[in-house]
């Protein structure tokens, strides 16, 4: 291969930042790396995103103690992901909330995301000794559920397929601020290897029609104020929009998948080529874009071995 495999070359720290985006609201980010949330309610705190291993979740507890003392009660993880989700046990909380379908997919696929995901992000998983197994929620639900911490309500939803099947997004309305994880991302790629295009560009709608002052996106900075939250809004739909037409217009002719990762470069690098983890999605994107073109609406489940052969094979 004429490059390393996904990020299995970037072994550097990235720096943290801290940001409140609402009153007692916090984004946790780091330089394009996984980020979380934090919601301090009257008697107790929300985590959004456990990251991947204890040893993580334990900067984002730094951080946390920064800013209250109150205990965690509840981590809500917006997707299956194992750099979302393996690090659950260091908050000690005593509920762990995912949609149904994000359960689902746990036990479909959790094991075989988190073999692939250790091989494509090993700065992540650094300390990945501490992880107790694979992370299953206390709590599910379908649509629509609310959280009281104290008196302040915290409405989780599904808004529709994205990123992946089972996303959810957090909204705060006392602020009118929300928590999107990887459905909305800012100058950081999407990942759309477990993606549905094109259902992605309808609920991002649906989180614009809340007139947000601020989200908390699942990479990049906050974006606080109404023009960054359209701008990110924007931004999110047309790399998403600008991969899957490229890539339907060669599958429509018959083009290989080979084709296909030449196109999507043409049209999408001079746009994106500069975001975070760009070159780390690209091929997996391609990959499920192609499928997906070619009627596969379940994404396939990405293994170790899947990863590489893909990743190889693209690289020529």
């Amino acid at each position: 291969m004429s490059k390393s495999f996904a990020s299995a070359g970037d072994m550097t720290d990235k720096e943290i930042s801290f940001t409140e985006v609402g009153a007692g609201l916090w984004a946790f980010t780091a330089e394009g790396d996984p980020n979380s949330g934090v919601i301090i309610g009257e008697d107790s705190v929300m985590v959004i995103e456990a990251q991947a291993t204890p040893r993580l979740a334990e900067k984002v507890i730094e951080k946390v103690r920064s800013v209250t003392d109150k205990p965690i009660s509840h981590i809500v993880l917006t997707h299956y992901h194992a750099v979302r989700v393996l690090g659950a046990s260091a908050y000690k909380a005593r509920e762990i909330i995912m949609s149904d379908t994000a359960r689902a997919m746990v036990a479909e696929r959790g094991q075989e995301d988190w073999d692939s995901e250790f091989d494509r992000f090993p700065r992540l998983f650094q300390g990945h000794e501490s992880i107790p197994g694979l992370t299953w929620p206390t709590t599910t639900f379908s649509d629509r559920m609310s959280v009281y911490l104290g008196r302040r309500r915290v409405d989780l939803m599904k808004l529709g397929r994205a990123h992946t099947a089972g996303d959810i997004v957090v909204h705060v309305p006392d602020a009118n601020v929300m928590f999107t994880g990887d459905i909305v991302e800012y100058h950081s790629a999407c990942y759309c290897g477990d993606g549905h295009y094109r259902d992605w560009p309808a609920t991002l709608d649906r989180i614009r029609a809340f007139e947000l002052d601020a989200i908390a996106p699942g990479r990049g900075d906050a974006l606080v104020g109404r023009k960054m939250v359209d701008a990110a809004l924007d931004n999110t739909a047309d790399f998403v929009t600008s991969t899957y037409d490229a890539v339907r217009r060669v599958a429509a002719r018959g083009g290989t998948l080979q084709d296909a990762m030449a196109h999507v470069r043409a049209v999408c690098d001079p746009k994106f080529g500069d975001y975070a983890i760009y070159e780390h999605c690209l091929p997996f994107n391609v990959a499920r874009a192609f499928d997906e073109a070619q009627g596969i609406d379940t994404p396939r489940i990405w293994t170790a071995a899947r990863d590489k052969e893909m990743w190889a094979a693209l690289q020529k």
